[in-house]
Formats: C-alpha cells, structure tokens, sequence
C-alpha cells in the first residue's frame, strides 16, 4: 500500500480523473510541433494569435468529453479560461518544460521554461503539473541528469501540494535513427526500465509510451503481456499516451493498456490531428463537433470499460485517500 495522499494532491488528482477514478484527458499542449502542422512548409507565417484560436477551438469541443484537458502555458492555459474554452467542470493541466530540448538529437537534455514554474502553475488555478521529457535509461550520466529535473520539480510539487506527472519518451540513437525496426525491438524494454527509474522518484502519475510498435508487432498476447510489464514497473498510477500514432491505432493501444491496469489515457494527435488541415473555423469546429467527438467518446467507453482507477493502483479505496484530524488546518 503507498503513503495516503496530501489534501492538495488528492483534490487535484479528483479533478483530472472521472468520477470513477479513470483519467481520460485530452492533450492540447503542443507549441511548435503544433505551428508546424498548422502551416505546413511555412510554420513561421503562423501566428501567436492563430494558434491561441486553434487552441481555444480544440479545448471548447472536446473539452467537455473528458475529465481534464492538458495546455501549454504560452498559447493556450490562461487563454483558454479567459476566452471561456475551457468546461468549468474539466481538470487543467499545465505544462512546466520548455519547447524540444537541448543537447543534440542523441543527447536530448530537457529545460524548464523561462519565467514559469511549480508556484504559478497552482496560482492559476490548474490542477496538476506536467512535465515532457526524452529519455533513454541506457545512456546513464544523461539519465542522470534527467531524473535530477524530475526530482527538482517533484520537490516543488510537494511544497505547493499539486499533482505531478511525468511523460517519458524514448528517441533513437546511433543506427537505430536509421533503422526504425531495430528501434521498435528495444522499445519494450527502454519504456519498462524508464517506468522503474522515473516512477522511484516522488510523482503522482505516469504519462507512458505504449511499449511496443505496432507496426512490427501485432501479436495481442504479447502486446498485453509488455503492458503487464510495464504495469509492474509502475509504482504509480499510469495512463498511456498517443505520440501521433492514427486514432485506431491508439484505441487499440489503450485497449490493450487498460486490460493490463493502465488507469486511462492522456491522447492528442490521434484524436484531433487531421483537423488542423481544414481551412476556416466553422469547418474546424464541426469536424471536432463531430469525428473528434466521436473518437473520444470511444476512447472514454474504453477507457471505462477496463482501466483500474488511480486510487486503487496506489492500494486504496476512496475512503482512504487521505487522512484528516481534527487539527488538519493547524498542520497544513
């Protein structure tokens, strides 16, 4: 059984989850990636104000599906409660890194954005920090020096009493950039031993890669048992993430993730991403009224259907979340 939640984690962790405990958030809290999809071979003619509006379309559609949604902090956290797109009843996540990373393609250090952090992130009003990060445990000094990011912020989640949650995500080195079959055949075993490393540390909940390519392998009962793995390397709550595979793809993938004690998913692209090609915001908003709804009320009955909810990851029930006497307000 783990240690019994801090009110202020506790209250956050309610919000971005259902009413039975399942997380089924939508990610909307991509920056230049995001600028790239919308203007193709011109990225920078798009603007600051373009994609604040993209986003604010994103957010107030699908928003309202799930049980929280995931913003960046430049384009679309504070414009998106000021605009009105963001459902009162959602949970908010709010990124803390700064866009891509430093070091070099086979060395990628992740950096805290400037001007921004743990403190701001719960004056907002936000319900839970999140951090993205690459990571690859066999390359150990930048391991490191990752997981010592990890543990700066998870101390300031602590100290401000708000979720933390991780994403992880493993890249390519040496022939592996070239060869993506060589890659997906250690891809198992890169995003199990980063469960064990990153979920050691003080977080909350595990953003998660699916530890397989389904391009290569297509076995479900081996599928399942990678996931099973990765549960049991998992000392928190978990939830697998999309990376911008098609959406089929990802509903399989959280199918499978869900049966093997996944509690939900954290999906983006694979949700919403063919709507960023559609010229003008009446054929945008229907598209995501309609296909992007659809998707993710089928990921939600999923998700539903078969994930394990936080709580009882942890060992608990919810009555047993959090302990509070009578002199709680004393000690807080």
């Amino acid at each position: 059984m783990m240690k019994k939640l801090t009110i202020g984690k506790l209250r956050g962790l309610q919000q971005i989850a259902s009413e039975d405990g399942i997380f089924v958030i939508c990610a909307i809290d991509h920056r230049e990636s995001f600028r790239n999809m919308i203007g193709g071979k011109n990225p920078e003619g798009v603007s600051t104000a373009e994609m604040t509006v993209r986003k604010m379309e994103l957010c107030s559609t699908l928003g309202r599906y799930g049980s929280a949604v995931l913003l960046d902090p430049i384009f679309g956290a504070a414009q998106c409660i000021a605009g009105g797109a963001l459902p009162r009843d959602a949970g908010l996540l709010v990124s803390i890194e700064a866009s891509g990373y430093g070091g070099g393609k086979e060395n990628r250090r992740t950096e805290l954005l400037n001007d921004w952090g743990v403190e701001k992130i719960k004056r907002m009003g936000a319900s839970a920090v999140k951090i993205l990060l690459y990571y690859r445990p066999d390359l150990k000094p930048l391991a490191g020096e990752q997981l010592a990011i990890i543990s700066q912020v998870a101390q300031d989640c602590i100290e401000y009493d708000i979720p933390f949650l991780v994403e992880p995500v493993s890249y390519p080195v040496g022939s592996e950039i070239s060869d993506p079959e060589k890659f997906a055949a250690i891809k198992g075993k890169l995003v199990i031993q980063t469960a064990r490393d990153i979920t050691a540390l003080p977080i909350d909940v595990l953003k998660a890669e699916f530890p397989a390519d389904l391009r290569y392998e297509k076995d479900r009962s081996r599928l399942i048992e990678l996931c099973r793995q990765l549960d049991a390397a998992s000392r928190v709550p978990w939830v697998i993430l999309s990376a911008g595979v098609d959406f089929e793809t990802f509903l399989q993938q959280v199918e499978i993730a869900c049966q093997a004690g996944a509690s939900g998913f954290l999906g983006g692209r694979a949700i919403w991403q063919e709507v960023v090609s559609l010229a003008g915001a009446a054929a945008r908003v229907e598209w995501l009224s309609t296909v992007g709804a659809d998707r993710l009320k089928r990921l939600v009955e999923v998700a539903n259907r078969y994930a394990t909810p936080w709580y009882r990851k942890r060992g608990l029930e919810t009555h047993e979340l959090a302990e509070v006497s009578e002199d709680w307000y004393r000690e807080y």
